[in-house]
């Protein structure tokens, strides 16, 4: 599409003039401009976007751009930051306008960024291996021996793959003349990759007629090809790749969960693992399962506290002894973080030579070692110039503003503190090149601003070398304060589009007609994500409960308005060994259990569809709304109706969405245990002979039961017929047999487990309670009698526990 021709797609109700957003942009003197060429030209496709923008006008913008972040935000897109409050969870902050670059100018800056991910692999394989780098003197001794991720256990160790490095990000900047350069490379576990699917997605919801005019590479061919790459390394007939996460306190935890969603791999933490005999196994409901494959987002010193960071909680002791044995391929190797340290930045042209005879095609931002005295006097003579920093940080200058400092900023006596610790400490130190981050145009009230950027390219190893994720993730500055660009600062995301001049591929990472396919062998569950599957439908249905009876109570209050009657009395005391104060409109104890339900899906969100968890987020938003909202009465049972029914909806939604296999297997476990437990629980002690007037009316609406009751009972209604009814109706969903008897059903379907003997304990013990109770009469259940198959439901979980999940 040419330049100065306008996008031809909109529907003509969009059409307006608007006020002109090219007008309105003021771009900075002597600053890179993203948007501008260094001779003022506006640059291909910016016209194009910016005149169809002003076409659609500011308030159908703010719609557009609205829809975006309704997307983000029920997707549950988000980054986590960490203040001096604590850790807190940051709504991701997008960016809306993309930044546009032209495939010509796009294969240039690949091609560059393919021969300097050739030379990483070179570097780290040389400091691992041979070290004839240091031999010749290319590289200093110091910078290897004393940094921190240069770890000894690995020094010799061959990747199982050939390779070190698989998945590599590279942070570029523009110069004022165009021309890009890096700003530093992430080798260690690169993050946003997951970040950039989730930008074009909330950019494609606000921009998808403007991007399909612009012929916008798509980024799932990227993720197809990588995806398979990882599966072509799996060695073994019943192994399999993974992702390996720190956890969901991880700053980018979320994106971990939707990749691994996202290629179809399992999300792994370190305890999901241990060593077996040489090889790295998961552990599964089924038992140990291979793993050959990891794809690691954590970063490498905690990977194994014995022989890496010893007081690593996070990590799978053992794992570097599967490396030695080539048992295990990482993603990418340990060790290879050591190629992000800053310092070595100042190395690589000389390497480069030295290694492929060849300058470097995309430069580094210029960097001077302080360690050696030329260019430590170098840094001092030009001091005004520089950026100064730890030479092994490994994070860019302006995400690192607490230890670098910008020399011309210095009053007399820093600027003389620093000159004396350069010439003292020189090195622990690097100089670089105070450069100014080319800018990118913002939406900020109806104009563009420019702000600083950068832009970060993800690399993959595939079979026949390096791809390249076209476009995808970019930084921008909050401000023009380069230190706002870092996303723990306050800077936002945006998508970047790769155009084209003509049609692009449509990828998509679904199969062709005549692909092959293997279905994926049962059984590959992770103990850990049964677990919290198993506790997420106990909290759920414990939330349901919890809510019947409060609705149940508090009618009775808004009648009698009086807390203190009877049947209220015995209630309060039923509640309070479960942490529920009847007093209060919205107890502690009932949100404590529906973020009890938020914290295990939390921890399985590789699992848990987006609509389940929009469902699931709704319902915690609701229940700490209504906190201070709500009285107690009438203004509290409304307020529950509207739980039990956001309650229902989710479970609706994940009985008839769920895949019928081993997680929801424990799920549904979980649920019918929690509901036979309180069942019981509540029948001991409304259902005793003596007790309030008005009880057994209370149970039959906790437990649903009331036309079921009417119907099935029309002569005699009395107590006798309610302990029948939701104790041993076999066909009543609230009964305690039907729990019971779903469980016998879930308990046998259940991945066998070597116990030793023909039938599991759980299995013999849910058989014995179903028994007794298929057996038993009404009048057979007292209330110490209930107490106890409630102890005993309780005591099933404990023993599902142990053979599952210790």
């Amino acid at each position: 599409m040419s330049a100065s021709k306008p996008a031809q797609s909109l529907p003509e109700a969009e059409m307006k003039s608007g006020a002109g957003l090219l007008a309105s942009y003021t771009p900075l003197r002597n600053v890179a401009d993203e948007m501008i060429d260094p001779s003022g030209a506006v640059r291909p496709g910016w016209e194009t976007l910016l005149h169809t923008l002003d076409q659609i006008g500011p308030e159908k913008l703010a719609t557009r751009f609205a829809r975006a972040n309704q997307y983000l935000l029920d997707a549950g897109v988000f980054y986590r930051i960490y203040d001096e409050n604590g850790t807190q969870e940051r709504e991701w902050p997008l960016a809306h306008i993309p930044i546009l670059i032209n495939e010509n100018d796009w294969q240039s800056i690949t091609a560059g960024l393919t021969q300097r991910a050739d030379l990483l692999e070179d570097i780290v394989a040389d400091i691992y291996g041979e070290t004839k780098l240091i031999r010749d003197g290319i590289l200093p001794p110091d910078l290897i021996a004393s940094n921190p991720e240069f770890l000894h256990p690995l020094a010799g160790v061959k990747p199982a793959s050939g390779h070190f490095l698989h998945f590599c990000a590279f942070e570029l900047g523009r110069a004022p003349n165009g021309q890009w350069w890096v700003l530093g490379d992430r080798t260690q576990a690169a993050s946003g990759a997951g970040f950039a699917l989730e930008n074009r997605v909330a950019t494609t919801r606000a921009l998808s007629d403007i991007s399909g005019a612009m012929n916008v590479h798509r980024l799932a061919g990227f993720f197809k090809d990588f995806r398979d790459a990882l599966q072509g390394l799996v060695t073994d007939p019943q192994g399999r790749a993974a992702i390996l996460t720190p956890g969901p306190n991880n700053e980018t935890y979320f994106e971990h969960a939707y990749i691994a969603r996202y290629l179809g791999f399992m999300l792994l933490e370190g305890d999901d693992l241990t060593v077996s005999k040489g090889r790295v196994m998961v552990r599964t409901v089924s038992g140990l399962k291979p793993v050959d494959v990891l794809w690691r987002r954590m970063d490498a010193a905690y990977m194994d506290p014995l022989e890496l960071k010893p007081d690593s909680w996070i990590g799978t002791p053992g794992i570097v002894s599967a490396l030695r044995q080539q048992s295990v391929s990482l993603v990418n190797a340990l060790g290879s973080g050591i190629l992000e340290t800053r310092a070595l930045l100042a190395f690589l042209p000389a390497i480069s030579k030295a290694l492929h005879n060849r300058d470097l095609a995309l430069p580094s931002i210029a960097t001077w070692w302080c360690g050696q005295e030329k260019e430590r006097k170098h840094v001092m003579d030009r001091l005004d110039q520089m950026m100064v920093g730890p030479a092994l940080s490994t994070r860019l200058p302006f995400e690192d503003v607490d230890a670098t400092v910008l020399g011309s900023t210095l009053d007399a006596d820093a600027r003389a503190a620093l000159l004396a610790r350069l010439q003292k400490d020189g090195r622990g130190l690097v100089g670089q090149e105070a450069v100014k981050l080319s800018t990118t145009p913002v939406y900020v009230n109806g104009k563009l601003e420019p702000r600083p950027f950068v832009l970060r390219v993800f690399a993959a190893r595939h079979k026949d070398g390096w791809s390249f994720m076209p476009g995808g993730f970019a930084r921008v500055g909050r401000t023009m304060d380069t230190a706002a660009i870092a996303m723990q600062r306050g800077g936002q995301a945006a998508d970047v589009w790769i155009t084209s001049s003509g049609p692009v591929p449509k990828d998509t990472l679904l199969p062709r007609e005549d692909d092959t396919f293997r279905r994926n062998v049962p059984g590959t569950l992770p103990s850990r994500a049964a677990e919290n599957l198993m506790w997420m439908g106990r909290y759920i249905e414990r939330a349901e409960g919890t809510a019947r009876i409060l609705r149940a109570c508090h009618a009775r209050y808004a009648e009698a308005a009086n807390m203190d009657i009877p049947l209220l009395t015995e209630m309060r005391a039923h509640l309070k060994p479960l942490g529920i104060n009847l007093d209060t409109a919205i107890p502690k104890g009932l949100q404590r259990s529906i973020d009890g339900a938020m914290l295990s899906a939390g921890r399985i969100r590789d699992r848990f569809s987006p609509d389940g968890w929009l469902a699931l987020r709704d319902l915690s938003k609701t229940i700490h709304r209504f906190q201070d909202a709500v009285s107690p009465g009438d203004d509290t049972t409304r307020a529950m109706t509207i739980i039990l029914r956001k309650l229902a909806g989710f479970s609706g939604l994940v009985h008839e969405n769920m895949y019928r296999f081993t997680g929801w297997r424990f799920l549904e476990i979980g649920r019918r245990l929690e509901r036979g437990i309180q069942m019981a629980r509540v029948l001991a002690t409304l259902s005793r002979h003596d007790a309030a007037e008005g009880a057994l009316e209370m149970l039959l609406e906790i437990g649903d039961s009331v036309m079921t009751h009417r119907r099935q009972y029309s002569v005699y209604s009395g107590r006798l017929s309610v302990l029948d009814l939701l104790a041993l109706d076999p066909l009543n969903p609230r009964s305690i047999i039907f729990q019971l008897d779903a469980l016998k059903t879930e308990f046998g379907l259940l991945p066998a487990r070597d116990t030793g003997t023909k039938m599991p304990v759980f299995s013999k013990e849910v058989l014995r309670l179903h028994t007794e109770l298929a057996i038993m009469e009404a009048h057979e259940l007292t209330p110490e009698k209930l107490d106890t198959i409630a102890y005993e439901i309780g005591t099933l979980s404990d023993t599902i526990s142990d053979t599952y999940f210790a």
